[in-house]
């Protein structure tokens, strides 16, 4: 750089100035040119030995060394003072402004980051808080699991503890002794365990006052449109009240019903109920009043001595009706007695599947009862498929008349019989369906009706008429509803 250069010339010149040099140029004995260079010694008058000359020579490398340093420290200030003189000359601005614009910049960007790191920090706490928060929840939620497990498992005990008194407390059939318990049937007081496919652990309840339940008139007919007594056509069905809803798996589908012509002990207000989820359905579960079966406490429970299928039983007279399983078989039960009275085999009647309602569940002989008596609705291989019905002695079975209609079985939900006519239902599912078709046994003939009708919970498996409340009762996907009705005057 120029400056070290004259700096260098400097101090070169002020050398030359305060010494007296030699310079001297010879070959050496190999004739190689060999240059000599002499400078006295400004405070030596003559050659120091050489122990003094290594001290010299020492000397002379420190104070190389610190003209070395000073020489860098100068470089350093000139490399300076030249990257000042370029800004000047090249017209950038320089100093203290400028310094104090970087310091501002920095300052800035420092700030930005103290502001991130902030809001980090916050982001950071408030998701600390709600996982505090929601471990809480979890702890309260797990306490509150661990106290209904502890119910449950409390209530299984109990269970199983009445399992045992009852089990204890039957009379079997085989070990029986006693006379009471009539050949073929068996009670048990309070709930019978012994199949725990057809138990209910709980139940959702819905009251209905009595008042609602029950309202009849005078004559035991159905009201017509103008509040009158006696048989019309089917106008109006009202909306679905739900008296009891089933939990568990064996209420998906089932039948309930109480005796229009009750005797004693019985009353209008027994309920009968069966679950038909199962491959053995042999429990009935009897009601004494309307408030137990809404409560879900049966009086009694019967076992029936041959299994049931399909959700067609009615009770009638004190006897249940019902079709035996994967048969043509209708039998007839004494709920007093404890024993089978009657049973017959309905000729050419479909069973197990051959000719169900739309909804399946092996519906092919449905039962029903109305102000004439006993019905069996089912199907033949002769009808083709198209419904037949017959009017059954309710003591003996025997088919009184029978009629075949051109309504064809499985292309409607389900059926029901009020005052000699058969009604239909076009779905089971739909919330808005309707009663599609009416056939008259009394003129033979048949017509297409839409009387809405309502499946609230959207899979009704059993519909049946009771003349003595002018009611339709259904079983609707877990819940027992029923509906008020409406008949034209004649």
């Amino acid at each position: 750089m120029p400056a070290v250069q004259l700096l260098l010339l400097a101090c070169l010149l002020g050398g030359v100035g305060a010494r007296t040099a030699q310079f001297q140029k010879a070959n050496d004995r190999s004739g190689r040119c060999q240059y000599t260079f002499s400078v006295a010694s400004p405070s030596e008058s003559s050659c120091p030995e050489q122990g003094q000359a290594m001290l010299a020579i020492q000397e002379l490398q420190r104070d190389s060394s610190e003209q070395r340093a000073t020489l860098e420290s100068t470089k350093a200030r000139l490399s300076s003072l030249e990257a000042l003189l370029h800004r000047l000359t090249s017209g950038q601005p320089a100093g203290p402004l400028e310094t104090h614009q970087g310091l501002q910049r920095e300052l800035e960007a420092l700030r930005r980051e103290r502001e991130q790191l902030e809001t980090q920090t916050q982001e950071l706490e408030s998701a600390y808080s709600n996982l505090v928060r929601d471990k809480s929840a979890l702890e309260e939620e797990k306490r509150q699991l661990q106290a209904e497990n502890e119910d449950l498992a409390r209530r299984l005990e109990s269970s199983s503890q009445e399992v045992a008194s009852l089990r204890r407390g039957q009379c079997p059939q085989a070990h029986s002794s006693s006379q009471d318990v009539p050949s073929g049937s068996r009670e048990v007081a309070k709930w019978n365990l012994e199949n725990v496919d057809f138990q209910e652990l709980k139940s959702e309840l819905t009251e209905v006052p009595a008042s609602q339940i029950l309202k009849e008139s005078p004559s035991g007919h159905p009201r017509n449109e103008e509040g009158g007594t006696g048989c019309g056509e089917l106008v109006w069905v009202g909306e679905p009240i739900t008296l009891r809803t089933a939990e568990t798996i064996t209420g998906k589908y089932g039948v309930w019903m109480r005796d229009p012509q009750a005797a004693f002990p019985y009353t209008g207000e027994t309920t009968w109920r069966i679950d038909t989820v199962g491959t053995d359905i042999r429990q009935v579960f009897e009601y004494d009043h309307i408030r137990q079966f809404t409560q879900g406490y049966p009086s009694k429970v019967h076992v029936l001595p041959r299994p049931l299928e399909s959700t067609g039983a009615v009770v009638y007279r004190g006897s249940l009706y019902f079709q035996a399983a994967e048969s043509r078989t209708v039998l007839r039960y004494d709920l007093r007695t404890e024993t089978l009275k009657a049973e017959k085999e309905i000729p050419g009647a479909g069973y197990h599947g051959q000719f169900p309602y739309s909804w399946g569940g092996y519906t092919d002989i449905d039962l029903a009862v109305d102000e004439i008596g006993l019905w069996v609705i089912y199907s033949t291989e002769a009808a083709k498929g198209a419904i037949v019905l017959s009017k059954l002695n309710p003591e003996t079975l025997e088919l009184e008349q029978t009629w075949e209609t051109n309504i064809r079985k499985q292309s409607v939900a389900n059926a029901f019989i009020i005052c000699g006519t058969l009604y239909t239902v076009s779905s089971y599912s739909s919330p808005d369906a309707t009663v599609n078709f009416a056939y008259d046994t009394g003129t033979g003939s048949s017509k297409a009706l839409t009387v809405p009708f309502k499946n609230r919970y959207k899979y009704s498996s059993m519909i049946d008429y009771n003349p003595l409340e002018r009611k339709l009762f259904a079983w609707d996907n877990f819940n027992m509803v029923s509906y008020d009705i409406k008949l034209s005057r004649l």
